[in-house]
């Protein structure tokens, strides 16, 4: 995915003439601090993920923080509430976690939340290098839903080096951003890689076809969040098998996550 997030101060209207004068790699640059700030704000929120499977089914989770770290309570399938009986399992399993996490040594609750966070990193990781990874050029703007925003495409940088090697894969990408004007938010990230890129030396590549998209609604001021993201992967593994997957997840109903320890 409040209280104590930095607010983003919304431009004065005589500094949004000046923004339209900023050149593709400022206005990226100040968007990914933007970013920065959103995604620092995401634990104290709860929200719900509807998430698609690979059978094209979908399931609904309340994503909730609990004493540092998500705990993801299934709600629905296929947009259909639980049964009573399920209902009840389900909040059997969310009270279990509770008293869990509660009674857990000061030692322990460190190891489980470090481990949160280095999955948030990441999964963060990709964005936050786009700036480092490609050049930008401002192409136009575009009216996307209730926003106007600046349209920029990344095409990859010369002498870029990736920090690891999940990084890699930006070397063969191309990308769209969709920039809000005014606030200098990212309504909409696409990229897709179109050369392979070795990730594993000569043990896997990743094949062009592989692709993300996020979009992002402001959900407080100064704030924007995740309302949608997908992700098509194509790998090639030793050569002979080839690895895809897809996925799909929606965001929505963000509201501040209830006070517990450490979040």
């Amino acid at each position: 995915m409040l209280t104590a997030a930095t607010a983003f101060l919304v431009a004065l209207p005589g500094q949004v003439c000046a923004w339209a004068q900023l050149d593709a790699a400022e206005i990226v640059r100040r968007s990914v601090e933007a970013n920065g700030r959103n995604y620092a704000a995401l634990p104290r929120f709860n929200y719900l993920k509807v998430e698609r499977v690979p059978d094209g089914s979908t399931r609904t989770y309340d994503e909730l923080m609990l004493y540092g770290s998500r705990y993801s309570q299934l709600l629905a399938v296929n947009g259909e509430p639980l049964s009573s009986d399920r209902q009840k399992e389900e909040q059997r399993r969310l009270d279990e976690v509770v008293r869990r996490r509660s009674a857990e040594s000061a030692a322990e609750r460190v190891k489980r939340v470090r481990i949160y966070e280095q999955e948030r990193a990441r999964d963060q990781l990709l964005l936050n290098e786009m700036a480092k990874a490609f050049d930008f050029t401002l192409v136009g703007e575009e009216r996307l839903g209730s926003w106007d925003a600046y349209v920029l495409k990344a095409t990859p940088r010369r002498g870029y080096k990736p920090p690891d090697m999940r990084a890699r894969v930006l070397i063969g990408m191309v990308g769209t951003l969709w920039i809000e004007k005014n606030s200098l938010q990212w309504v909409r990230v696409e990229a897709e890689v179109i050369r392979p890129v070795s990730i594993q030396g000569f043990l896997a590549k990743v094949q062009p076809g592989t692709k993300f998209r996020l979009d992002q609604e402001p959900v407080a001021e100064g704030l924007w969040l995740p309302t949608h993201y997908s992700m098509t992967a194509r790998a090639r593994v030793l050569f002979f098998f080839s690895k895809n997957s897809d996925e799909e997840e929606s965001y929505s109903a963000y509201r501040p996550a209830e006070i517990t320890p450490n979040g």
